[in-house]
C-alpha cells in the first residue's frame, strides 16, 4: 500500500499532467473540483486572466440545508448542481473539467454529474 505522503505526491503529479493539457478560456473556463475528506469545493475559472467567475462548496448555505455531512457524493451531487446554475446565471454554457488529479469517480463525478444535470457542457 502506498503511505500517504506517496498518495499525496502522485496526486499532485496527475493534477500536474492534467494541468498542461486542461485551460480555461473566456469562451470555455475551467471547472475546477477540490476535495477534502470533510467537504468538496468547485470553481469556474477563467486562466487567461486569472479570475475565478463562479464558485460552489459544501459549505454553501444553499447546499448545507439540504446535507448531514458534507463529505459524502449526495452533497458533491448538491454542488454540482449550484456551480451549474451559478455559472449559467453567468452565461456560461460550456466548461472543460479539470478533476484536480483526483481519479474520476465517487464524489469527483458526482460533481461531474450535477453539474451536468443543471445544463453545463464537457
Amino acid at each position: 500500500m502506498f503511505k500517504r505522503k506517496d498518495r499525496k505526491l502522485a496526486r499532485a503529479r496527475r493534477h500536474l499532467r492534467i494541468r498542461k493539457k486542461v485551460s480555461g478560456t473566456s469562451e470555455v473556463p475551467r471547472l475546477s473540483v477540490a476535495r477534502t475528506s470533510r467537504h468538496i469545493y468547485a470553481q469556474v475559472i477563467n486562466d487567461a486572466s486569472g479570475t475565478t467567475l463562479a464558485f460552489a462548496s459544501s459549505l454553501d448555505p444553499e447546499v448545507r440545508k439540504h446535507i448531514e455531512s458534507g463529505g459524502n457524493v449526495e452533497a458533491a451531487r448538491l454542488v454540482g448542481k449550484l456551480i451549474g446554475e451559478r455559472a449559467q446565471a453567468r452565461g456560461i454554457k460550456k466548461v472543460v473539467f479539470d478533476r484536480g488529479g483526483n481519479l474520476f469517480h465517487g464524489r469527483i463525478a458526482a460533481v461531474a454529474e450535477g453539474a451536468r444535470e443543471s445544463g453545463l457542457e464537457f
